[in-house]
């Protein structure tokens, strides 16, 4: 896929890895990025205005894509305004911080909201877009983690979420083919807020020092290297089913 003159859709594309793929896309020629976003409607608006400085025809548009109805609101609304959608980024993601001891914390609304965002969501939107992906040949890419591989992260139903995001990315594949290519990145830590907020500048750099000192690239990934893993799949013509790992080669010593 050549990225130019293409429109885009990403979701949770207001801040973090989400706002930085859709950057990415408009650096690159993308002629509309439609960043969804949730609740970070002022952040998604910020992402926006960027895009727009770069000559990219972007919007925001509020939808919770754990809800099927409103995903196809969404799709509806972008289909009728832009007449096609090239690349579907599902990145809108969530968790609970639950230790992995802690078996009663993950409590069945734990398990709901995780689910629902993490593994529905991107179905609900690779369905909701599907007809508009096909008649584009276009690609989605699913934003999962190296949690969904390997035992680690904030909570086992993040993991198990994102494991089976990577398992509903192969199916699609299949699903969706020929016309559609779907693949996933699997970043471990990146540098946002969803991980420095939780625990102070500090402590990140601590936590970071110490995990950049087992990964052979000994580097901390930037929500732009996630970025260059996505938009390098939407671009590869003949890649589908894959999950790119980007962790500076840290998981290579677990």
């Amino acid at each position: 896929m050549d990225i130019n003159g293409t429109v885009a859709v990403v979701t949770g594309g207001g801040t973090g890895i989400g706002a930085a793929v859709a950057e990415a896309l408009a650096r690159k020629g993308a002629a509309a990025v439609i960043v969804n976003y949730s609740r970070s409607a002022e952040e998604a608006e910020a992402t926006v205005t960027r895009l727009r400085d770069l000559g990219c025809k972007a919007e925001a548009m509020a939808a919770d894509v754990s809800d099927d109805a409103a995903v196809r609101r969404l799709a509806e609304r972008v289909r009728s305004g832009h007449g096609r959608v090239d690349a579907l980024v599902c990145n809108a993601g969530t968790t609970k911080w639950v230790p992995f001891p802690d078996l009663e914390g993950l409590t069945g609304d734990v398990w709901r909201q995780v689910m629902g965002v993490n593994l529905m969501g991107p179905f609900y939107c690779a369905r909701a877009f599907a007809r508009d992906l096909r008649a584009a040949r276009g690609a989605i890419v699913n934003v999962a983690s190296i949690a969904g591989i390997l035992a680690t992260g904030s909570s086992i139903a993040y993991g198990v979420s994102k494991a089976a995001l990577i398992q509903l990315t192969r199916d699609l594949a299949v699903a969706l083919g020929p016309e559609v290519r779907v693949n996933a990145v699997a970043p471990g830590m990146v540098a946002t807020r969803w991980h420095i907020d939780r625990v102070g500048e500090q402590v990140f750099a601590e936590m970071t020092q110490r995990e950049n000192a087992k990964a052979p690239l000994r580097r901390t990934a930037q929500p732009q290297h996630i970025a260059q893993m996505v938009t390098a799949l939407l671009e590869s013509d003949m890649v589908t089913g894959e999950v790119l790992v980007g962790d500076g080669g840290r998981h290579l010593g677990y």
